[in-house]
């Protein structure tokens, strides 16, 4: 997959290390050798990332090819290079495969994300829980967020109510096609 950057075209900071991004299509697609770089360190991170690419194929993650895109992207020199890039979710997929001490941290939170959105599709009172913390993080006022969840809560409920009768009226035609049948 070939992109073609633009205007959004942005440095990322992790520990130090600037990771080269776009934004594409409304999402934002990362250096896959910066992020390889700046996890692992040492002094070959496209060999890393191309050794990398093969133990991916070995377990299983034959879609890769499919999910990562080239990209130029500007280098160090100053010039343009086509450059291998994955939006986050095949980013993290990729950093799953990382064995560095560097890495385990964030593997560990994303299994802890994981967990959580589990326990919040068991029980959706937890997401609504969790999303009011974000906000009362992010510094929204206590108003705000009472409205925002109230909002959310009467959209889903028209959503729910136009569902049932989408389905109480699908069971009215079948039966009403039976009766006709029989």
């Amino acid at each position: 997959m070939l992109m073609s950057p633009n205007d959004d075209n942005k440095l990322a900071v992790f520990e130090g290390r600037h990771i080269r991004k776009v934004l594409h299509e409304g999402e934002w697609w990362f250096s896959i050798v910066d992020v390889v770089q700046a996890l692992v360190g040492g002094d070959r991170p496209r060999k890393y990332w191309n050794d990398l690419k093969k133990k991916l194929f070995e377990e299983g993650y034959d879609q890769l090819s499919e999910k990562i895109g080239q990209l130029r992207m500007p280098s160090s020199d100053g010039k343009l290079y086509e450059t291998d890039c994955a939006n986050t979710e095949t980013l993290f997929r990729i950093i799953q495969s990382i064995p560095s001490p560097k890495v385990e941290p964030l593997k560990r939170w994303l299994a802890r994300v994981g967990k959580e959105r589990i326990d919040e599709i068991e029980n959706p009172e937890l997401a609504m829980s969790r999303m009011q913390e974000l906000y009362e993080k992010k510094g929204y006022p206590k108003e705000w967020i009472d409205k925002r969840l109230r909002g959310i809560a009467v959209d889903h409920a028209g959503r729910e109510h136009i569902r049932r009768l989408g389905e109480s009226d699908r069971r009215a035609r079948e039966s009403s096609q039976r009766r006709a049948l029989g």
